[in-house]
């Protein structure tokens, strides 16, 4: 006879075979460390579950028309939805009193981008004196099929250069040598990247065959004053995990970024794999330390308002978590929403250790309950 594999365990730990009823005792013991480990890991910041996608990128834009005009005629994004917004809801959401929002919806390959232009009331534009290493700095990555081309085709439409122009990254940089990358503006100033990934960087889906000049979006970078900090909040609280790392300097990199003596620590976190969303990207100026923080006062109609839109159906159960590893609130709490579709009905916007914005997204409870 076939010895079971509760008896194969314990000969193999020369330890006597349970009586049947010590087996009860045992799992019954089992259960309860294990259910007071779930607590535990609860207490300690750590999310019930991993959200289940990076959604969209937003930013905040003042004028939609021409907004909408530049990503789709410069960068032949497709535009998907056109909504507008207000209400009690959403401004306990976004944290402003009295909004209305247009919200645009823009699709990039199998990426999205969300642009919102406050009606009421007005926000802030950038701040003119705005440098790469300020921690409220953030872009998204636009990766294209050809750098030369991109490059001459943004030429062409009177772009506005935040790089000095396509920068190469040295060969001696294992994590990002060979990669050609080119930061430039949209017409509110938020800045923009695109990237050209050589053989055996990327992901393979920018590597595949295209008649398509822009291909999608591959993360959002973000400046942040303490990377450790930071893999608290989005790694072991959030739940995201890390994709690649890489120190980041010399001619190339300074004038990528235009800062002089520019030396980053950059660190890419994704959800689970590249089939849930765009990346999320730590840049730590490890020099120059002079960046200035984000201003205190930032709010979501100012235009330098950037935010990650995430999917994440624990998000009520995740905030406790996500405060201790250094968040703060925008919103009340979790907020009922006018259903948008797709399961997304409830959200909650907080900012990360350095002020970026992000929105959790969840279904109501009635949804939840009639999920697969």
């Amino acid at each position: 006879m076939t010895a079971s594999p509760l008896r194969r365990l314990c000969e193999r730990l020369s330890t006597p075979l349970p009586r049947p009823r010590a087996i009860s005792t045992l799992c019954a013991v089992a259960l309860v460390v294990v259910l007071l480990a779930c607590r535990i890991a609860s207490a300690d910041g750590l999310p019930h579950a991993a959200p289940e996608s990076v959604v969209s990128m937003g930013m905040t834009v003042s004028d939609m028309d021409r907004a909408l005009a530049f990503y789709t005629e410069v960068l032949a994004f497709e535009n998907v939805s056109d909504t507008e917004v207000a209400g009690d809801a959403w401004e306990r959401l976004q944290g402003v009193f009295g909004l209305r929002m247009r919200i645009c919806t823009l699709r990039l390959g199998a990426e999205t981008i969300e642009l919102t232009q406050y009606l009421a009331p007005e926000g802030r534009p950038i701040p003119s004196d705005w440098r790469s290493n300020d921690r409220w700095f953030q872009h998204i990555a636009i990766i294209v099929s050809d750098m030369e081309k991109a490059y001459a085709h943004l030429r062409a439409h009177n772009v506005r250069h935040a790089s000095t122009g396509p920068q190469r990254l040295p060969d001696w940089n294992l994590s990002a040598g060979g990669i050609e990358a080119f930061y430039f503006k949209d017409p509110d100033g938020h800045v923009l990247e695109i990237l050209d990934f050589p053989p055996g960087k990327g992901a393979a889906k920018w590597h595949a065959n295209s008649d398509r000049l822009f291909l999608g979006i591959d993360h959002t970078a973000i400046v942040v004053a303490d990377t450790d900090a930071s893999l608290r909040f989005y790694r072991d609280a959030l739940g995201m995990e890390i994709a690649g790392t890489s120190e980041n300097y010399g001619t190339e990199q300074e004038h990528l970024n235009n800062v002089f003596g520019a030396r980053l620590r950059i660190t890419s976190l994704r959800l689970h794999d590249e089939h849930a969303g765009p990346a999320i990207e730590l840049l730590e100026y490890l020099a120059p330390r002079d960046g200035r923080p984000a201003p205190a006062d930032t709010r979501a109609n100012d235009l330098w308002h950037w935010q990650v839109n995430i999917l994440a159906p624990e998000a009520e159960a995740m905030l406790p978590g996500l405060r201790a590893a250094g968040s703060s609130l925008v919103s009340p709490g979790l907020v009922e929403l006018p259903d948008e579709g797709g399961g997304r009905n409830r959200g909650v916007m907080l900012r990360d250790p350095d002020g970026h914005a992000i929105r959790l997204f969840a279904p109501s409870s009635r949804m939840a309950a009639n999920r697969p």
